[in-house]
């Protein structure tokens, strides 16, 4: 038998409905391994001794880099497999720092729906919510996502 693809459809999207992902732990390594591929050294994030002194009283993570995990939160949700035509608007406000050994989770939640004129596609737009282990919210998303209209 054939894989079947798990992602909702446009249809099948209700304004209103939330979903919540797993949560994940932000370690060092994810820090490390971000900075290497986005070329961002930033003391923010790289230079404990730097940061002791600072605000926070340590390293924190990029928030592109939280704000990378939440997308993965998502996909790992299954919703979008296969139904996703693009991806074409992600707004971020950053509300909070993420601290190495944090534990983040997403909600994402449906806010409104547009039919394309062509019919047989639709747009859909999410409200995205990173929050911490102490369900303090550290990333406030938008995203406009293009799917699939029926099966």
């Amino acid at each position: 038998m054939p894989y079947k693809m798990r992602g909702l459809t446009f249809d099948e999207f209700e304004v209103g409905q939330a979903f919540d992902t797993m949560s994940r732990t932000i370690t060092e390594a994810d820090v490390v391994a971000f900075a290497g591929v986005s070329g961002d050294f930033n003391p923010l994030h790289t230079d404990e001794q730097f940061m002791k002194s600072s605000p926070f009283g340590g390293r924190i993570a990029h928030g592109m880099l939280c704000a990378s995990i939440g997308t993965g939160l998502a996909n790992q949700l299954g919703i979008f497999e296969g139904t996703t035509i693009a991806v074409m608007q992600i707004t971020l406000k950053f509300t909070g720092a993420v601290r190495f050994g944090d534990t983040v989770r997403l909600k994402l939640t449906c806010k409104d729906k547009k039919e394309s004129s062509k019919g047989d596609k639709g747009t859909a737009t999410f409200s995205g919510e990173l929050f911490n282990q102490k369900d303090e919210r550290v990333l406030d998303s938008e995203w406009v996502v293009l799917l699939r209209k029926g099966r």
